[in-house]
């Protein structure tokens, strides 16, 4: 394990209140960990691969216990690999392979990226449903999202107007977001979801099976106008489904636990939904985040990558006609996330968290 005491730190670490008061009475122990998210963004997991293996694959399994993995779109996916195996460190590595080999031509339509996200999700879970439904201590969460209106067309012209009107609405305010989803999640049903009664949007919950497992894998990552929307998960209610990420990117929500919530993601803060992207004032609610200890990869960690950043989907445009170049950039990145998780054991091991972490 590389020390981080001799180079500019990796990582960056922000508490919520509650979250803050029990580091500073109790170090971080795996007992304390009940609930981890995983937030939208696309290739952006993959920059985090190495957090995600220390976390999964050498420090949680120290204390066995049930935990809630609630997650959008590739969270929901990362959580499915690491819940789909007694080796959450191969499962990732298998993720981070299918996803960096990914090609798509230019102009490619939604039914074609449908197409082969099916191909991807068989390839990484294909007979692997039994072993997530039946984890010993893993309880997946995938969140969708039902589209209302417009917004259930898959037409581009129809489906554009309604995107189109949705992020006026959200502009305006975000509860009227409701007016064109509702949210969905599809929860392992032996242990209660980890939120609390949730009144911001029309919400429903799906007892996860094997039947809706990988449908609504598919459709929590299910960009409107990249990919198809998903057609009657079984056991939701009829409609199509999209992206969970529309309504929670981050997963900003009122999470119900008895220790801390554990949230390894791509950035230092909280941007509630795939609408507030470019809002800087929508910003994570400090009450419902007030139990999440949040470990990001630090600006100068940003800054020494290919491109100077995580992976992410505009990739693909960038290095168009240069998939080899693509694929070099990120592996590179995915390398290098090794750092983030060999910081994060050794700030646990040398009880240094409390002297990095910072109010989230």
């Amino acid at each position: 394990m590389a020390t981080i005491l001799s180079r500019s730190p990796a990582l960056t670490i922000k508490a919520g209140r509650r979250a803050l008061q029990r580091l500073q009475q109790k170090s971080l122990g795996p007992e304390d960990v009940h609930v981890i998210p995983g937030a939208a963004g696309g290739p952006k997991a993959l920059g985090i691969s190495g957090l995600d293996k220390a976390i999964f694959g050498d420090w949680l399994p120290q204390v066995p216990q049930e935990r809630a993995l609630i997650g959008s779109s590739i969270g929901s996916w990362r959580f499915a690999a690491i819940a789909s195996s007694d080796n959450p460190r191969a499962q990732l590595n298998r993720l981070a392979e299918l996803y960096t080999s990914q090609r798509f031509s230019k102009g490619v339509p939604a039914e074609e990226v449908t197409r082969k996200s099916v191909l991807f999700l068989d390839e990484l879970l294909g007979g692997r449903e039994e072993a997530i439904l039946e984890h010993p201590w893993y309880r997946l969460n995938i969140m969708v999202v039902r589209s209302l209106g417009a917004l259930a067309h898959d037409t581009r012209g129809r489906l554009g107007m309604g995107l189109a009107r949705a992020i006026s609405a959200n502009m305006v305010g975000r509860q009227r977001l409701g007016r064109y989803m509702e949210r969905g999640i599809v929860y392992d049903a032996r242990l209660p979801t980890p939120v609390a009664e949730l009144t911001d949007f029309p919400s429903h919950r799906v007892a996860l099976s094997r039947e809706n497992l990988l449908p609504s894998l598919l459709a929590s990552a299910s960009i409107p106008l990249v990919m198809s929307g998903v057609r009657d998960i079984p056991g939701a209610p009829e409609g199509v489904y999209r992206d969970g990420g529309l309504l929670d990117y981050h997963l900003d929500l009122p999470y119900e636990q008895p220790g801390v919530v554990l949230y390894p993601h791509f950035t230092d803060k909280v941007v509630p939904g795939w609408f507030d992207k470019t809002l800087p004032w929508r910003k994570g609610d400090a009450e419902r985040l007030q139990d999440v200890i949040l470990v990001a990869p630090s600006a100068g960690y940003l800054a020494s990558l290919p491109d100077g950043k995580l992976p992410d989907r505009k990739d693909f445009e960038k290095y168009l006609g240069d998939d080899a170049g693509r694929e070099r950039a990120w592996k590179s990145a995915i390398a290098e996330s090794e750092r983030l998780g060999d910081e994060f054991l050794e700030l646990l091991a040398t009880d240094r968290l409390l002297d990095v972490v910072q109010p989230l």
